[in-house]
């Protein structure tokens, strides 16, 4: 397994791509992909069936992944 410059957790600035230049903090890192997810950033749109909760289905708004070589290791907001 590869080793990466970034981990759960960690805050981080967005170098390149749609979200270029925003701030967020890590929820997830897959490293077999060299990819993470970034809490608020890279929303994607996914459409549910219907179930009991959601007789009419619905449209969910979570996030996606972005590259770990676009994301850069940053100082926490408090530190």
């Amino acid at each position: 397994m590869t080793k990466h410059h970034v981990k759960k957790g960690d805050e981080v600035l967005v170098l390149a791509g749609r979200e270029k230049g925003k701030q967020g903090r890590i929820i997830a890192v897959f490293p077999k992909k060299s990819r993470v997810i970034v809490e608020g950033l890279q929303l994607i749109k996914r459409h549910t069936r219907k179930n009991q909760q959601n007789p009419q289905g619905t449209i969910v708004e979570r996030e996606g992944t972005i590259h770990i070589s676009n994301v850069r290791k940053t100082a926490p907001k408090g530190a």
